[in-house]
């Protein structure tokens, strides 16, 4: 079993409580087993006025699947779910990200940090033609380093050796203060609590 780490997102539902018992009901569906999973969290849409607020969540998988075929299951949880991709960074049913898998470079290191340094104005209108691990923004992302501080705090970044927690730690106190715990992911067994 690989050790895999998965972003979880929804924010085009009629209502927020709406919004959270899809990312329940998609949690339950993902390929694997489930080690242990954030609270939700609501979280303002990004980036700033692209939609209502964020339910999200991150959930810590065991599973066999290689990254790929891992990464088509996600999408294909997320088409069932009504996801569809024409723009990048809009209002969506689900949104899946594979943070992790296993502390892999992919496909190697310098297109990660090429990734991982791009402006988000560029980020905003090109997206990558293939697999990326670890997802190359998740180091700057408050809403994604504080679900991951539930359920692996320790986790360390492939490429800096930074922890989940210290990443966290390096965002302002005004992106952690946007970002509101809920409650538990209901219907999801193993919830693990910092």
């Amino acid at each position: 079993m690989t050790l895999c780490l998965i972003a979880l997102g929804a924010n085009s539902g009629v209502s927020f409580a709406a919004n959270a018992r899809g990312l329940a009901k998609a949690a339950r569906q993902l390929p694997g087993r489930i080690g242990a999973i954030s609270r939700i969290y609501r979280t303002p849409a990004w980036p700033p006025g692209a939609g209502p607020d964020f339910a999200n969540a991150v959930a810590l998988l065991h599973c066999t699947m290689a990254p790929n075929i891992l990464l088509d299951r996600l999408h294909g949880i997320e088409a069932r779910h009504g996801r569809v991709r024409e723009r990048r960074w809009v209002a969506r049913t689900l949104d899946l990200d594979l943070l992790d898998w296993h502390g892999t470079v992919r496909p190697d290191v310098p297109t990660v940090r090429h990734w991982m340094t791009l402006p988000p104005a560029v980020q905003a209108s090109i997206a990558p033609d293939q697999l990326i691990l670890p997802h190359p923004r998740l180091q700057d992302r408050a809403f994604v380093l504080i679900p991951l501080c539930d359920v692996a705090p320790d986790w360390r970044h492939p490429l800096t050796g930074r922890t989940a927690r210290a990443m966290l730690m390096a965002l302002s106190g005004a992106e952690r203060g946007q970002i509101t715990a809920i409650g538990p992911v209901h219907g999801v067994v193993n919830i693990k609590r910092r």
